[in-house]
């Protein structure tokens, strides 16, 4: 291994479902409204084109089996939201791939948190300004275990929620994504060349808000158990 001059960033890995080998991250992707609820929730109409963000792969919260994350509260903010969300961890990759090349691209799934500045998204968007400082900061993308495609079967279908402290705040149904998994990933990549590592937040339901400091979220998806995470 060559010799740097700064020691290296580690490595940012994901746990396993039932085994001790890890799951690397190389991008995260994020699909924005993805959820016809949520869309209308957010002030969006109709089937438009797929359109994505991104966070650093180290914004990454690894939580794992069974065990409750801390992720402790941003800076800059007054109106941290939750979003609850499903991931398809990339085996392999490509360009412009079609439905059937991104489905088989899928090693996995887990459950994961795209959690929000929505004030600081709200000042970009009325100024035209990007949602880094809103979407990218540190701890603000928790996920759950990688659970193997070949274990799951393709996600298609079943529910997804989220509460926070007991109480229900996201219920909605997998089946009920504008653009499967497999479309966005394929249209995903005609804008970037997609690799094994890569993550792709898919959507979510409607229901976000706000959180604090102290709160407990555990969020939900069919096959896939849950996911727990207190704000510290």
């Amino acid at each position: 291994m060559e010799e740097t001059v700064i020691p290296r960033p580690e490595p940012v890995t994901l746990a396993v479902h039932g085994s001790s080998a890890r799951f690397p991250v190389r991008r995260i992707y994020c699909v924005g409204r993805n959820y016809a609820d949520h869309q209308r929730e957010m002030g969006g109409t109709g089937r438009d084109l797929p359109f994505f963000f991104g966070k650093p792969a180290d914004t990454v919260l690894n939580v794992a089996d069974g065990a409750e994350g801390l992720m402790p509260y941003p800076s800059a903010t007054r109106e941290l939201h939750h979003e609850i969300e499903l991931v398809a961890a990339l085996g392999s990759g490509g360009r412009d791939l079609d439905a059937d090349q991104a489905a088989r691209a899928i090693w996995g799934y887990a459950i994961g948190l795209d959690m929000t500045r929505r004030d600081l998204q709200a000042e970009a968007k009325k100024t035209g300004r990007p949602w880094e400082t809103a979407k990218g900061f540190d701890h603000s993308a928790p996920v759950g275990p990688v659970h193997r495609a070949a274990d799951t079967g393709p996600m298609i279908s079943g529910r997804i929620a989220l509460s926070v402290n007991g109480q229900p705040r996201q219920s909605g149904d997998l089946a009920d994504m504008i653009w499967s998994i497999p479309e966005a990933i394929a249209y995903l990549s005609t804008l970037f060349e997609l690799r094994p590592g890569d993550l792709i937040f898919t959507g979510t339901p409607a229901g976000v808000g706000a959180v604090a400091a102290g709160d407990r979220l555990r969020g939900e998806i069919e096959g896939l158990g849950s996911l727990q995470v207190r704000i510290g």
